[in-house]
């Protein structure tokens, strides 16, 4: 299997590790690319927070939300250059396309089409709608988009608090961390057999012998992974002295979070 210059930068966008490690880890995987984040990982070149789907495209997030809560709008549309997305123009028809989502379901690959056309239109630059979808929740949602559009996460909550700027702040932790799943008990067996592989390797690598290897190994699941990948253990942005989970407690009383969405430009939603 071989590889491309254009995998190699992806690469190093994706996990942050040097240019020629991400070239010699291809090699190595021999131009499998999921492959070769596991070796950059297993060499300790790659942090467990850098995941496939970091935005790389232009485009714009826009997330409506219904009076009561229950239902929200999503869209991503994308474009070749930052000047077309962060048109006001452009800005606008992405929302409007949020709007048609919440009140008219998600829509079919013929309107989105018609909405990217709109935009190829106005602004003579390879336009398309990645994402024009209604979801609905029994609870309540809170939203966020990023200040630059090209990114937000949605929040499904319950309780006395659910849906609440507390509980919005949760969607802020979300863009801003990027968790996997929301409690320890999503973590499936399988995600964290494979990260103590990936971390029994790399401490191999690191010259540890095996027993020691297997405590570091430990150790890094439950101290460093865990608290990356599980949106309730991470550190708070606003106080990284607690958990997402003690701010809930604290600041919204009687709330759960029952899952979450992330939407960003460039993530394949």
């Amino acid at each position: 299997m071989s590889y491309t210059a254009a995998d190699v930068k992806k690469l190093r966008d994706e996990t942050d590790a040097p240019m020629m490690e991400c070239k010699a880890a291809l090699e190595e995987a021999g131009g499998d690319f999921e492959r070769a984040k596991e070796i950059l990982r297993e060499k300790g070149k790659a942090s467990a927070g850098k995941k496939a789907g970091r935005a790389t495209n232009a485009g714009r997030v826009a997330i409506a939300l219904s009076d009561d809560g229950k239902t929200a709008g999503l869209a991503i549309a994308e474009s070749e250059t930052d000047f077309v997305s962060n048109n006001e123009g452009f800005v606008a028809i992405v929302n409007e396309i949020a709007k048609a989502a919440l009140t008219g379901g998600t829509l079919s690959e013929d309107k989105m089409k018609e909405f990217g056309d709109e935009l190829i239109a106005k602004f003579r630059e390879n336009c398309v709608v990645k994402l024009a979808e209604q979801v609905k929740t029994d609870g309540k949602f809170a939203a966020y988009v990023h200040h630059d559009g090209s990114k937000g996460a949605l929040i499904d909550s319950t309780g006395d608090n659910a849906g609440s700027e507390s509980v919005r702040k949760v969607a802020v932790q979300v863009v801003a961390a990027r968790p996997q799943v929301v409690s320890k008990d999503d973590l499936s067996k399988e995600l964290l057999d494979n990260e103590y592989n990936i971390q029994y390797t790399r401490a191999i690598n690191e010259g540890k012998p095996a027993n020691i290897a297997e405590n570091i190994a430990k150790g890094r699941v439950n101290k460093e992974f865990i608290k990356e990948a599980v949106l309730l253990e991470q550190p708070f942005y606003i106080d990284p002295s607690k958990t997402t989970a003690q701010y809930l407690a604290e600041e919204a009383k009687g709330t759960t979070v029952t899952g979450f969405r992330l939407l960003a430009v460039g993530s394949g939603e």
